[in-house]
């Protein structure tokens, strides 16, 4: 009885160094990449990054196209959920430079408030709309998310787009796109499972 008591005190303590290890295993690192579509060879997109490096991402078997499409600022109203790529100010209002309406089935997307790497030093900012009121300089919006809340302006020239669930049409040579987070595989392989391609020329301004 001891030895099978001692056993199983080994065994559990075996499993509990196994769960911890698998809880401190690093997330699968993952990439942004925008730019230009250069060629489609079944699911693998060949890109040329606003960089100007070529790269291959493949796209998992269920992988999603969303359209990114011009809208209108009127679109945004209290209570839509937005995102907002900006340049923080001074004062701290955020300045946007593009601006995304989420569909209503991804309220809640990515939601809060991070550096992002569209422009040196700008933000991104995902958060449901508290208010909108015109301005002298562009519409005042002030948008709030779980941990917070920020006041941002949208001047009067800001891109303003939403996302259009679309398919493979949309995935053709020429088209811009933005993947917002593909996995960077062990081998250094780029897998993704959504691709976001501008309609009709559209660079997607996020």
């Amino acid at each position: 009885m001891r030895k099978l008591a001692s056993l199983i005190a080994s065994l559990a303590i075996v499993c509990a160094i196994a769960s911890q290890a698998i809880a401190q295993q690093p997330p699968t690192p993952t990439v942004r990449i925008r730019g230009t579509i250069e060629a489609v060879d079944g699911n693998v997109l060949s890109i040329k990054t606003r960089e100007g490096t070529d790269v291959k991402v493949k796209m998992t078997d269920n992988f999603a196209v969303f359209a990114v499409v011009k809208t209108d600022l009127s679109e945004i109203k209290s209570g839509s959920y937005i995102g907002v790529s900006a340049m923080p100010q001074p004062d701290g209002v955020q300045k946007a430079f593009a601006v995304h309406i989420f569909p209503e089935n991804q309220r809640g997307a990515a939601e809060g408030f991070r550096p992002w790497d569209a422009r040196p030093g700008s933000s991104m900012t995902n958060a449901a709309v508290a208010e909108t009121v015109k301005g002298t300089d562009g519409q005042n919006i002030l948008v709030k998310y779980k941990d917070g809340e920020k006041k941002v302006v949208v001047p009067p020239d800001t891109p303003i787009v939403t996302f259009v669930a679309s398919d493979k049409s949309e995935i053709k040579p020429g088209a811009k796109l933005i993947i917002f987070g593909a996995n960077k595989k062990d081998d250094g392989t780029l897998e993704a499972n959504r691709v976001n391609v501008g309609r009709d020329g559209l660079t997607p301004p996020m």
